[in-house]
């Protein structure tokens, strides 16, 4: 889990972080069939679903790649989709990879943009296909570390009966 202290030293820090800031309901974005260093675009974002203050989880099916050096090349979010998630209100990205960004992108616009909105973001997540089409509730919740930018998490979802 990233926060917002992460890309910026007067954002708030793992420990500031709230509960209920870190367990939202989610959306699931099936983004799998892009190669590796492919650009999602916001065609592939739910236009009807209101996404505000959720988390919105993407799916590249990149987690089949875990432990192999297929892992460390891998598809990301566009800053056009960054700037939709900002515009849309949501509290937490996810991906299935090893970043949100764009490796070749040194400006990492995700971690600037997001984190700069208070947007958390989650990386190296597994298991997205199985929430796909469900309503669920998104678990993030580190231990409180003071002066802390990022944090290993057990996330898991809570699928709604």
């Amino acid at each position: 889990l990233d926060s917002p202290y992460h890309r910026h030293p007067e954002g708030r820090d793992i420990s500031e972080l709230e509960i209920g800031e870190l367990i939202l309901p989610g959306t699931v974005v099936d983004a799998r069939g892009l190669d590796s260093d492919g650009e999602l675009t916001v065609d592939a974002l739910p236009h009807e679903a209101d996404l505000a203050d959720s988390a919105v989880l993407f799916n590249f099916g990149w987690d089949n790649n875990w432990g192999s050096k297929e892992y460390r090349s891998y598809p990301y979010i566009s800053e056009a989709v960054i700037e939709r998630l900002i515009d849309t209100d949501v509290s937490l990205v996810g991906v299935d990879t090893l970043n949100a960004d764009d490796h070749q992108n040194l400006a990492r616009p995700a971690h600037t943009r997001l984190l700069d909105e208070e947007i958390f973001i989650v990386e190296n997540l597994c298991n997205l296909d199985s929430l796909v089409g469900e309503s669920f509730r998104f678990f993030a919740v580190p231990i409180k570390a003071k002066d802390t930018a990022a944090m290993p998490i057990r996330a898991f979802a809570e699928v709604d009966q």
